[in-house]
């Protein structure tokens, strides 16, 4: 195994159970409307605009909170990683020359957020592991995140996969 991946599992392995949370803010139909609007979905946007004109409730769209990278206006660009993510969401790799890929994601809907609602995301790496591939070794990291209400409901949880490679 390279150095370089031999300190992403060792950062990773240091770091797994350790959650750390972030408040997302409060929930607004705006923020809905612009997921919906990325994704072409102009009957969610009729809908909500009527819904919120009308002062009803305003669910959010399915996939709004999993959709959303970074709760944070983001980087500039030259602060992007080569691979064009941010610092924040390349757990363990800050300052080592690697690239990543998504290995997949699994989602849990438990509650469907309302605008209004104050969420707190918690994440955590929940584990690391060396693999061998046909084009050499890389490190699978398994990272949760948790979304809550400020009831303390879980709103949603997401199992992510991500593949570190050693960089070019």
């Amino acid at each position: 195994m390279s150095a370089v991946l031999d300190e992403v599992l060792a950062r990773a392995r240091g770091l797994v159970g350790e959650w750390e949370s972030e408040d997302c803010g409060v929930l607004a139909v705006k923020d809905f409307c612009r997921y919906a609007a990325a994704l072409n979905d102009v009957g969610y946007l009729r809908r909500a605009r009527a819904q919120e004109a009308a002062g009803d409730e305003v669910a959010a769209p399915a996939l709004f909170l999993a959709g959303t990278m970074s709760w944070q206006d983001g980087p500039a660009e030259h602060e992007l990683r080569p691979d064009g993510l941010a610092v924040r969401e390349s757990p363990c790799t800050e300052g080592l020359p690697v690239r990543q890929v998504h290995g997949g994601q699994t989602v849990r809907l438990r509650r469907t957020p309302v605008a209004g609602t104050r969420v707190t995301a918690a994440r955590a790496v929940t584990s690391a592991d060396l693999r061998q591939g046909r084009t050499g070794d890389f490190v699978l990291l398994g990272v949760t995140t948790c979304f809550t209400a400020q009831d303390g409901a879980e709103l949603m949880a997401m199992d992510e996969t991500i593949v570190v490679l050693e960089g070019p």
